[in-house]
């Protein structure tokens, strides 16, 4: 029986993280999954193998021992296990069906194999020393939840579908779709995080699951823009509604509003609506109105005149200001 290096299967540093390890293992998974080489032994070969390194290296436990033993696992004088773990045989029942190698029956006497994927409980303790795994809490799981703005702004039940990482009969890992219930938060704000307790992974020894946190991405608007937890639209205005006043129909996220347009008003000027936008962590946001005067391209010969009579007239110079 050989050595066999857990690292170098999966390509990954002896200090890579768990994250690292998990994304490696998936990553060769798709590559070399049995179902996607039919007939190709060299394939299956390699998928017991980065199953058999990824059971090891996922578990911090496994993971400890392995890295103790190393090369001289042959050498079991040179390895002092801590008190109580004399006897490191049958690896908890997880009977997942995975064809693990002498080497790693010799070192940690499995008699199961995978029984869960990327973060999932493999089974219970071990046996014949008295030990029991202390029991550990499911890691958290990040995933998007894309959302309009007006979804964000209004709030309320939305069903979402996600893949979540599952292991076959045989042992065999593949992803299927979940689909949850979610309450949206009125007025939840771009990249903030909602919680779903216990939609997490799985825990070991008993432990309770983890948490799904869905990060909110809302997607942009053809009218409406966001600054931080402000909503902003722009609204056209004559040049006569502008210099005389006008109460005009504005729209928000939850319908139309009269809005009083003050006289003399200039364009880019802003009128704040409150309580209009996404919530801050002082409270709701507003809405800005951002006054936009528009001018006409073509005029008709008394529209022109119009104008010419009013430019003839008029005292107001806007550069005198400057």
């Amino acid at each position: 029986m050989e050595y066999k290096d857990y690292y170098k299967l999966l390509g990954v540093s002896r200090s890579a993280s768990q994250d690292e390890i998990s994304k490696a293992f998936k990553k060769l998974a798709r590559t070399c999954h049995p179902d996607l080489n039919p007939g190709d032994c060299t394939a299956e070969g390699k998928f017991k193998e980065i199953n058999e390194a990824y059971e090891v290296l996922r578990d911090p436990e496994k993971r400890k021992m392995y890295d103790t033993l190393g090369p001289n696992w042959q050498h079991g004088q040179n390895f002092q296990p801590p008190p109580g773990r004399e006897n490191f045989r049958n690896f908890g029942g997880g009977g997942g069906g995975a064809d693990f190698s002498d080497f790693f029956q010799t070192i940690f006497g499995a008699s199961g194999g995978m029984g869960g994927f990327g973060g999932q409980n493999f089974g219970g303790g071990f046996g014949g020393g008295g030990y029991q795994r202390r029991p550990q809490r499911g890691q958290d799981v990040e995933a998007s939840l894309e959302l309009t703005l007006e979804e964000a702004y209004l709030g309320g039940s939305k069903s979402v579908t996600l893949q979540e990482e599952a292991v076959s009969p045989e042992g065999h890992p593949y992803l299927k779709p979940k689909t949850l219930s979610v309450n949206i938060p009125a007025g939840v704000r771009d990249n903030a995080k909602i919680r779903l307790a216990g939609q997490g992974y799985p825990g070991s020894g008993g432990g309770p699951t983890g948490d799904l946190y869905l990060k909110v991405m809302i997607r942009p608007h053809s009218r409406f823009k966001l600054e931080d937890v402000n909503v902003v639209v722009d609204l056209p205005v004559t040049p006569w509604e502008a210099v005389l006043g006008a109460t005009l129909r504005v729209p928000t996220l939850d319908g139309e509003i009269d809005l009083t347009i003050p006289a003399g008003i200039g364009s880019g000027r802003k009128l704040r609506i409150r309580g209009k936008g996404l919530n801050g962590k002082t409270g709701r946001g507003d809405q800005l109105v951002r006054v936009m005067i528009q001018v006409p391209k073509e005029l008709t010969d008394k529209e022109r005149a119009q104008w010419e009579k009013l430019a003839k007239n008029s005292t107001f110079d806007p550069r005198a200001h400057h």
